[in-house]
């Protein structure tokens, strides 16, 4: 019996649960995640798809990169000024 290949990413039912796919649709750049996995679903060869991968890449660097700016304005109106009396 013959695997299936690691590069088929047609969309499952069970994809739906997928915790790496919510992570990532909860970024934003899904879309680019998917065109990086239909480069490598058509080519098969991941140097071909540099381009895409590059995007995502980009996308996935912006995200962290806000999410990690709004949890360190988060942590200083959380915490309380240490300088304050007791």
């Amino acid at each position: 019996m013959a695997s299936p290949s690691p590069h088929d990413r047609s969309r499952k039912e069970e994809d739906e649960d997928d915790p790496v796919e919510r992570m990532i649709s909860r970024t934003g750049c899904a879309e680019l995640h998917y065109a990086v996995q239909e480069c490598m679903a058509e080519h098969q060869d991941w140097r071909v798809c540099q381009s895409q991968v590059q995007t995502f890449k980009s996308c996935m660097t912006n995200f962290q990169n806000a999410r990690r700016e709004q949890l360190r304005k988060q942590q200083q109106t959380s915490t309380p000024a240490e300088s304050a009396p007791s």
